[in-house]
């Protein structure tokens, strides 16, 4: 299993209407956490949970949703998490 497919199994506690995720590692070839294995990603995520929330605790929802893998194959994540209401 790739680690998006991963991420995507993960994120789908979440109950997404939307899910976006891109590897950018590429771009980031030889820092320190993609030597390490850690790559480098963009999501976007668009889900009805976050209604209500700031974007610390729809981080932390993300954060809490790939548990360990933000501790060995993600070393960065840029996030964009909306509701439904926030999308164009």
């Amino acid at each position: 299993m790739t680690t998006i497919s991963a991420m995507q199994e993960k994120l789908a506690a979440l109950d997404p209407q939307r899910l976006d995720i891109a590897d950018d590692s590429a771009k980031h070839a030889g820092h320190a956490g993609a030597r390490e294995g850690g790559g480098h990603y963009r999501l976007t995520i668009v889900s009805a949970r976050f209604a209500g929330c700031g974007t610390v605790q729809r981080h932390r929802l993300i954060y809490e949703a790939l548990g360990p893998m933000m501790r060995r194959e993600i070393h960065a994540l840029s996030i964009k998490a909306l509701t439904p209401d926030e999308t164009d």
